[in-house]
């Protein structure tokens, strides 16, 4: 029990923290003339487009629901980010952009290797609660993952993803080995994939309806196998 507390403190800071990336653009334009167009504030018509991708999927959102979602026209849109491929290009990039930035920040703690990793996993799951009362898990892959196989664009995005996912968390271990958390012949590289593959089930389990303290209970297990 004496470690529950700060784990979960340091998971309401990263989801504040979460959130913040994305409110404080929304109260800026609040701020603004009302009768400035939506264009000019890029930032947060594209976090409303990826909402909408987020929800339906990239082939099961429309314009029509893109333009709902930001209150830009079509040629307002695609003036500010081209066609509806590219702006979920860069939909899809900004949110691996927002996923590393809170991991590392969780990756870097100087608590021990369990406490760390729990606080990925918590870390991530604020981003895969953090739809409007409901779960959506992760935007890769409840969005990229089917779209991957005939499109090389996004399919190149998505293993870059993967691939530095893997790297933070094989960084993270090395350390861990050298400090002596982990046994001298633990396999860092095999330790990252399966922590690599803990958050993929997490996000897949989210989107599929697991309550979120179900989900920490896994990511607990998962943390006890890959720490020995």
């Amino acid at each position: 029990m004496l470690f529950v507390l700060p784990r979960i403190i340091f998971s309401q800071k990263l989801e504040v923290k979460f959130f913040m990336r994305i409110d404080t653009k929304q109260t800026e334009a609040a701020k603004r003339p009302r009768g400035r167009p939506r264009a000019y504030e890029p930032e947060v018509a594209l976090r409303q487009a990826a909402d909408a991708f987020w929800k339906a999927g990239y082939s099961g959102t429309s314009l029509d629901d893109i333009t709902a979602a930001t209150g830009m026209n079509r040629p307002s849109l695609r003036a500010a980010f081209g066609d509806k491929h590219t702006m979920y290009l860069k939909a899809l990039a900004d949110y691996w952009d927002l996923k590393f930035a809170v991991m590392h920040e969780a990756l870097a703690s100087d608590r021990s290797l369990k406490d760390t990793l729990m606080n990925v996993y918590d870390a991530a799951l604020s981003i895969y609660f953090s739809g409007d009362g409901h779960a959506r898990g992760c935007f890769v892959v409840g969005t990229a993952i089917t779209e991957a196989v005939n499109d090389p664009e996004i399919q190149g995005i998505v293993m870059d993803g993967l691939r530095m996912l893997d790297a933070d968390f094989e960084a993270r271990l090395r350390l861990a080995r050298a400090a002596g958390e982990l046994k001298a012949d633990a396999d860092p590289g095999a330790l990252a994939v399966l922590a690599s593959a803990t958050m993929h089930t997490i996000a897949i389990r989210a989107r599929a309806g697991a309550p979120r303290k179900e989900l920490r209970k896994l990511a607990r297990k998962a943390v006890s196998v890959i720490c020995g």
